[in-house]
């Protein structure tokens, strides 16, 4: 499912119009988003949690000449599954 699949299942199901739908995605997108730029995380119960963690910088290796490489540090999102997901998809 891509985005558009989204909107138009957000659409069926909340009887909204397609571009009533695809603001209400961007709009919650856009929430968990700026969220997490501040350092919170996003629960949602029952679905999971969106959160933060930083990842050290470390060296690394070119694959194609095998050259060490200094890979800088930086932060990555991170989603963890809640219980009724991981429930519905086993």
């Amino acid at each position: 499912m891509n985005k558009g699949d989204l909107i138009e299942s957000v659409a069926k199901q909340s009887g909204l119009s397609k571009a009533d739908a695809g603001r209400a995605v961007d709009a919650v997108l856009d929430s968990i988003t700026g969220t997490l730029m501040t350092g919170d995380k996003v629960t949602l119960p029952g679905f999971g949690t969106f959160s933060t963690s930083k990842r050290a910088a470390r060296q690394g290796r070119n694959p194609l000449t095998g050259a060490t490489i200094q890979i800088k540090a930086k932060t990555v999102a991170k989603f963890k599954a809640g219980s009724k997901l991981t429930e519905a998809v086993n």
